[in-house]
């Protein structure tokens, strides 16, 4: 006997879209079938007529433990940041069922458990399921980063490193969340291990040295003002550093993915690489698809702000075409908020605040800038949401699919929706880069392992549904480009 069972809707499906019914019992999917094969009777019965049955989406980008820490950055007083139940309440209302967070990786004793210890906070805290990526630095010693594959065993295969401090060291904040630069010895140690192991690496790639010079000239210009940011985290920055880090990974036959991507330039590099065969992915900023450095004009434009930083239009278009063609292989946020007044406090290049919140709007407004407006296949959409980020992090097939086996996670999209966005359809903050945003077609019902957590503009699930999910990565990702 079934619990749930889903009818009427175009499921998408590993296999493709088409109409179909979905059976649930417990947590899991556990038939897929054509439209009444699957009993009724018992089952609570959720009619998705006209609607677009997906996996639930994965953020791959959210920095929320770290948002909660001692010392987070904050720039106004008694604007707390957003930590792990602001983000996962805004991740599960837009569709979003499983988010990666980031952890510094310990030096010293139990690396696992100081990874554990880090993301605590989500624990009661989550409407979503969730993981974390692990960072080392140039703080971390040899024997850390030898340890590498007690982090693998623990179910934490994905390390992010930085290659830039991203602020010169007048604006940099020290806090039990460090995000240094790694240095180049380290960063080939990292990718030895991971290539070892069987892990994959998330890279902020810029080249520092230029970053920083590009400070001093800012000063020098008379620049220091907040909308000249994209001058300092250039196109060449991002260029250099992408060259650089793809280099390493081609001698030391490391999986590896560049997150945020901004520029033409850096998206070329991937192209080459992944036409040379290596295992190169990009992630790209719904921010980067829908904005320009243009707007950082605007009265309150440092709202659309976050690193490395926008760029120009020609670059947004060319991250679309590299979405459509699959050299961009999924879509996140970078979610690290907190109120309007905080993120406007930052007025010149080095106080101006980064993060973003758009982690509700990802699933929507992919949906309308993908599928209704540039003709993307709900396929297409599918893995650039969540099934291509399942299968790079070791989440695959448990999370990402529509499958029997998989967990129920599953985003119900009414495509008849249309209308201007405003800030009383969101649920997080006070403020949005997308307030007035067209748009076609929402997430109406959200389901978290067979619990329906979002139905018809109602909150029906709790902070303590979410769970930590252990993953292993599939080596066919990391032997050459899979997707």
């Amino acid at each position: 006997m079934l619990d749930k069972l889903i009818c009427g809707g175009t499921v998408v499906t590993p296999g493709g879209a088409g109409q179909w019914d979905v059976g649930i019992q417990g947590e899991k999917i556990v038939a897929v079938a054509l439209p009444g094969f699957l009993p009724r009777e018992g089952a609570t019965v959720i009619e998705a007529d006209g609607k677009i049955v997906v996996p639930g989406g994965i953020e791959t980008h959210a920095h929320a433990a770290a948002n909660v820490q001692p010392g987070a950055r904050q720039l106004v007083a008694d604007t707390p940041n957003a930590g792990p139940l602001d983000h996962s309440l805004g991740a599960i209302w837009g569709g979003t069922t499983t988010v990666m967070d980031f952890a510094p990786v310990p030096n010293e004793g139990d690396l696992p458990a100081g990874i554990h210890d880090f993301i605590s906070v989500w624990r009661g805290n989550a409407y979503t399921d969730y993981s974390t990526h692990c960072i080392y630095s140039s703080g971390s010693t040899p024997d850390a980063i030898s340890r590498y594959g007690e982090l693998v065993n623990a179910g934490f295969p994905s390390i992010k490193v930085f290659t830039t401090d991203i602020r010169p060291p007048e604006g940099r904040v020290h806090s039990l969340t460090p995000i240094g630069k790694i240095d180049t010895g380290r960063l080939a140690d990292v990718m030895t291990q991971i290539s070892r192991h069987g892990g994959v690496l998330a890279v902020h790639g810029e080249d520092d040295e230029l970053v920083m010079y590009n400070y001093l000239l800012a000063q020098q210009r008379d620049q220091w003002d907040w909308y000249n940011v994209h001058h300092i985290h250039s196109k060449l920055v991002e260029d250099l550093a992408f060259q650089h880090v793809i280099r390493l990974a081609q001698r030391t036959d490391a999986g590896l993915y560049f997150v945020h991507v901004t520029a033409k330039d850096g998206l070329d590099a991937i192209s080459e690489a992944r036409a040379d065969g290596h295992p190169v992915y990009g992630e790209v900023l719904t921010l980067a698809l829908s904005f320009n450095a243009d707007n950082y004009r605007e009265d309150d434009g440092m709202k659309y702000h976050t690193y490395p930083s926008l760029k120009y239009e020609d670059d947004r278009l060319h991250l679309w075409d590299g979405l459509m063609r699959r050299d961009l292989s999924f879509t996140a946020t970078d979610s690290s908020f907190t109120t309007y007044l905080d993120k406007i406090a930052g007025r010149n290049v080095v106080d101006v605040r980064g993060g973003n919140i758009g982690i509700e709007i990802r699933m929507g407004v992919n949906y309308t800038e993908a599928v209704v407006r540039r003709g993307m296949s709900l396929e297409h959409y599918v893995n650039v949401t969540s099934t291509n980020a399942a299968r790079l992090l070791g989440l695959y097939p448990r999370k990402g699919a529509i499958a029997a086996g998989s967990d129920a996670d599953i985003t119900i999209i009414d495509p008849s929706i249309k209308k201007t966005l405003s800030m009383a359809d969101l649920h997080l903050r006070d403020y949005s880069p997308w307030d007035g945003w067209e748009i076609e077609g929402w997430p109406t019902t959200v389901m978290l392992r067979g619990k329906v957590m979002v139905d018809d503009g109602q909150l029906l699930g709790t902070p303590d549904d979410g769970q930590l999910i252990p993953r292993k990565i599939d080596q066919s990702v990391l032997n050459r480009p899979a997707f």
